[in-house]
C-alpha cells in the first residue's frame, strides 16, 4: 500500500512495557482493538510511543508487531526522525524495508537547525528511501517552528507529501495551504477540529489510544463537512483532551489505557507515572467523556 495523502484520524500509538521490556501482547491488542474501531491509520514509535527510549532493534519490532496485527486493513507510519541526518537515514531504511506505508520524520531536536539545514535533512532522507515521508513539526519538543516557507520548499520533493504540525497555531493551515498542496494533519488534539475546518486533512492523535471510535468519527464528519455533528463530539471530549497533557505526553494517556486495563502503566526513565493528585482529574475527564 502507498500513501500519497494521508486523510482522517491516525493513532500515535503508545509502546507498552512489562518489566522494562516491550509488552508485545498487549501492543498486539491494542492495534487489534484500534482497528476494530475504525481508525484510519497507526503511527508506530512517534514521541507518544516513546520512541527516543526505543533501542534500535526493539523500535523495529515494534513496527513489525503493528504491521504484523494491522495486516493491511489501516495504513501504517513509523516515526523514524532522530536529530543526526545519517542516523535518521539509516532507521529510515530500515523501517521502509519492512514494508511501511510511509515514515513520520521529526524535526532534528537539540541542534536547532536551520532553514537550509531542515530542508538539507529532509531531503537526504526523502532521497533514501520509497515511500511516502510526512514531516513531523512540534516544536515544544525540538526548540524549533518550521516555516511555513520551508514546508514549501519540502513539498518539491516528490516523497514528502504531508505535515504533522504540533505548533499550537492553526493560522499555519492558511499559511501552508497558500504555499503548498501538501496533506496538513494536526498534531493537536484539542486543536484539530479547528484545523480541519481551515483545511488540514485530518489528525495524528494522542487521545485515539483511548477513544479511536469516535476520534475518527468525529474526523470523518469534518471530512464531510458536517462540523455540527463532529463539533459535539468535540465538545464531549475536550475535557479528555486537555486532561491528556496534564504531564507530559504519553505520561497521562498510559495512566488512563492503565486504568481501563489495556495496559501496564510502565513508562522508561526520564519518564515517571503520573501524579497522584492528578490521576483523579484524569478519571473524571474520561468518565465525562464516556470512557470507563
Amino acid at each position: 500500500m502507498t500513501l500519497s495523502r494521508p486523510r482522517g484520524a491516525w493513532t500515535a500509538l503508545v509502546t507498552p512495557f512489562a518489566d522494562g521490556r516491550l509488552d508485545l501482547p498487549s501492543l498486539e491488542r491494542l492495534v487489534d482493538w484500534q482497528v476494530a474501531e475504525g481508525i484510519d491509520g497507526l503511527v508506530a514509535c512517534g514521541c507518544t510511543g516513546e520512541a527516543a527510549t526505543l533501542g534500535r532493534d526493539e523500535h523495529l519490532e515494534v513496527v513489525r508487531t503493528v504491521l504484523r496485527v494491522a495486516a493491511g486493513r489501516v495504513p501504517v507510519i513509523a516515526g523514524t526522525g532522530k536529530n543526526d541526518t545519517a542516523a535518521t537515514v539509516e532507521l529510515s531504511r530500515a523501517a521502509s524495508s519492512l514494508g511501511v506505508d510511509g515514515i513520520l520524520v521529526i524535526t532534528p531536536y537539540y541542534n536547532k537547525p536551520t532553514a537550509e539545514g531542515q530542508v538539507e535533512h529532509y531531503r537526504a532522507v526523502a532521497d533514501a528511501v520509497e515511500c511516502p515521508v510526512m514531516v513531523y513539526n512540534v516544536p515544544g519538543r525540538t526548540g524549533t517552528n518550521m516555516t511555513p516557507g520551508t514546508l514549501a520548499l519540502l513539498a518539491e520533493h516528490p516523497r514528502i507529501v504531508a505535515v504533522k504540525d504540533a505548533a499550537g497555531a492553526v493560522e499555519r493551515v492558511t499559511a501552508i495551504r497558500s504555499l503548498c498542496g501538501m496533506s496538513i494533519l494536526s498534531g493537536d488534539d484539542h486543536l484539530a477540529l479547528a484545523a480541519m475546518a481551515l483545511g488540514a486533512e485530518g489528525v495524528v492523535s494522542v487521545l485515539s489510544n483511548l477513544a479511536p471510535a469516535d476520534t475518527a468519527r468525529m474526523a470523518g464528519l469534518a471530512l464531510e463537512g458536517d462540523f455540527v455533528r463532529a463539533r459535539a463530539i468535540h465538545e464531549r471530549l475536550f475535557p479528555l483532551m486537555n486532561a491528556l497533557f496534564l504531564e507530559s505526553n504519553p505520561i497521562p494517556v498510559k495512566q488512563a489505557l492503565a486504568i481501563t486495563s489495556r495496559i501496564r502503566n510502565e513508562l522508561r526513565l526520564p519518564l515517571t507515572p503520573m501524579r497522584q493528585d492528578l490521576t483523579g482529574a484524569l478519571r473524571l475527564a474520561m468518565e465525562q467523556a464516556g470512557i470507563a
